[in-house]
C-alpha cells in the first residue's frame, strides 16, 4: 500500500557538541516541536517496530543505519510493550510504500499516534561516524523553526546525561499481573512442554521487559508471574517461586538502588535468571562494578564467544553500560560469554550460586536465535536449584 506523499516541515538533528544535521519531519510533526534525549544508533537492517517499542530505549533517541525504513509497515503483534518507548527517531529515508501481507498500518501514523517526533533525509552513516568517533552524546530533535541552532545546541547541552538516571522506575508495570502468551506459531517444536513436565512458577523483576522474554518462558511450560521492579525480597518468598527472572530495562543500573538490595537479599535462594539490566543488576548486588560504554551495542548481529564451549553466537543487543570484569572474577563469579568486538563481559555465572545471566537478549526480537538455549538452562536450574556448571551449556 502507497501512503501519499505529504509536504514535509524542515526539522533539525542537533547534537550537544554543535553538529547541527538538516533534514525533514515526521509523524508528530503537526505542532513545532523540540525534543531531547541521548543519541544512539542500531544496525540491525530489520526489526524497527520491536526497536522501537523496546522499553530499554525510554529516554533516548534513536537512529537506524538502515537506508529504508518502514517498509513492511506496522503489525500489532510484533510490539514488544505497549507501544513506541523512544523519544526520537531518525531515520534516512522513510518508505512511502508499505508491502507485507501481515501490516495493519503505517509506520508514520503509527508514530504519530503515539507522539513520537521523526526526522528523515539525514546523513545517518556521517551521524554514526559522529557517535563512535565522540561517544554517545544528548541531542535534540526540532520542528521549531523559530529556534535558532545556538538555542538547539543550547536544549543538547541541557537534557540530562544517562548517567546517574534510574529509568526503569518510568517503564516497570505498576501493579502484577500474570503472563499466558507464548510464541504461538513461532515456537520451536523442541521447546514445547511434555504433559508430564513439572509447570515451573517464574517471579519475572519487571524492569521494563521485552515481551518476547516471557513469550519464551511460556513456550517452556513456566507459569510467569510479572511483578514490578520495586517488590521487596519478603514479597518474592512469600510467593515461593521455581526461579527468579530479571529483566532488561533502560538507564543506568547503579542508579536502580531499590533493586540492587533486594536482590543482595535475595541472591542464591531461588535459581535466578538475568537479562541485559538484569544482567547489570545482578553483578552490581554481588559485589561487582559497571561502567558506561563509549556508544554501546545496539544491533542484532553482535557476535559472542560461549567461552564454555569456544562456539560463536550471533546476538541481539542493546545496552549501553557493562560488566567490569576484573570485579566479575573477584566475587566468586565466573564469565561464561564474551563480546567478540571488544572483549567486554557478556554473560557469567555464578560458581556457587544458581545464579546466571547475559547482557544481551536470547529471546532475540528481532535477531537470531543462537542463544535461546539460554531458556532452556534456566528451565534446568530450576529442576535441580544447583548452579550450572560449564556441561550445561554444551
Amino acid at each position: 500500500m502507497t501512503t501519499k506523499k505529504k509536504q514535509r516541515i524542515p526539522a533539525r538533528l542537533v547534537l550537544e557538541d554543535g553538529t547541527v544535521f538538516t533534514g525533514l519531519a515526521f509523524a508528530a510533526c503537526s505542532d513545532p516541536v523540540s525534543i531531547t534525549g541521548e543519541v544512539v544508533f542500531n544496525t540491525a537492517m530489520t526489526g524497527y517496530q520491536e526497536a522501537l517499542t523496546d522499553p530499554s530505549y525510554a529516554g533516548q533517541i534513536l537512529t537506524m543505519t538502515a537506508s529504508e525504513i518502514g517498509n513492511y509497515g506496522i503489525c500489532d503483534c510484533d510490539v514488544e510493550s505497549d507501544g513506541p518507548q523512544v523519544r526520537g527517531f531518525v531515520i534516512r529515508e522513510l518508505a512511502r510504500l508499505r508491502s507485507n501481507y501481515r501490516a495493519e498500518g503505517n509506520l508514520e501514523t503509527w508514530l504519530a499516534e503515539a507522539g513520537v517526533l521523526g526526522i528523515e533525509e539525514i546523513d545517518t552513516r556521517a551521524l554514526v561516524r559522529k557517535i563512535r568517533l565522540r561517544g554517545t552524546m544528548g541531542g535534540v530533535i526540532s520542528s521549531d523553526g523559530s529556534k535558532s541552532h545556538n538555542e538547539l545546541i543550547a536544549l543538547a547541552q541541557a537534557s540530562p546525561s544517562m548517567s546517574g538516571q534510574n529509568l526503569a522506575c518510568t517503564v516497570s508495570p505498576a501493579k502484577p499481573g500474570n503472563w499466558t502468551e507464548d510464541l504461538g506459531q513461532w515456537s520451536r517444536v523442541d521447546s514445547q512442554p511434555s504433559d508430564q513436565q513439572r509447570v515451573m512458577k517464574v517471579i519475572a523483576l519487571d524492569c521494563g521487559a521485552k515481551r518476547n522474554i516471557y513469550r519464551n518462558l511460556t513456550a517452556r511450560g513456566c507459569k510467569v508471574r510479572v511483578v514490578p521492579h520495586l517488590t521487596s525480597a519478603e514479597d518474592i518468598r512469600s510467593q515461593k517461586p521455581d526461579g527468579l527472572f530479571i529483566s532488561n530495562g533502560p538507564g543506568d543500573p547503579d542508579a536502580v538502588k531499590e533493586t540492587i538490595e533486594t536482590l543482595r537479599e535475595i541472591a542464591g535462594e531461588i535459581p535466578t535468571f538475568g537479562i541485559c539490566l538484569g544482567h547489570q543488576l545482578l553483578a552490581l548486588a554481588l559485589g561487582a562494578k559497571t561502567y558506561r560504554l563509549k556508544f554501546g551495542h545496539r544491533g542484532i548481529n553482535q557476535p559472542v564467544r560461549n567461552l564454555m564451549t569456544g562456539q560463536i553466537e550471533i546476538t541481539s543487543q542493546n545496552h549501553g553500560f557493562c560488566v567490569d570484569s576484573d570485579s566479575l572474577t573477584s566475587i566468586d563469579c565466573e564469565i561464561t560469554h564474551l563480546h567478540l568486538n571488544d572483549d567486554t563481559v557478556a554473560g557469567f555465572r555464578h560458581l556457587s550460586k544458581p545464579i546466571f545471566c547475559v547482557q544481551y537478549h536470547p529471546e532475540a526480537s528481532p535477531g537470531p536465535h543462537d542463544s535461546s538455549y539460554l531458556f532452556d538452562l534456566f528451565i534446568e536450574m530450576m529442576k535441580t536449584g544447583l548452579p550450572l556448571s560449564p556441561k550445561h551449556y554444551v
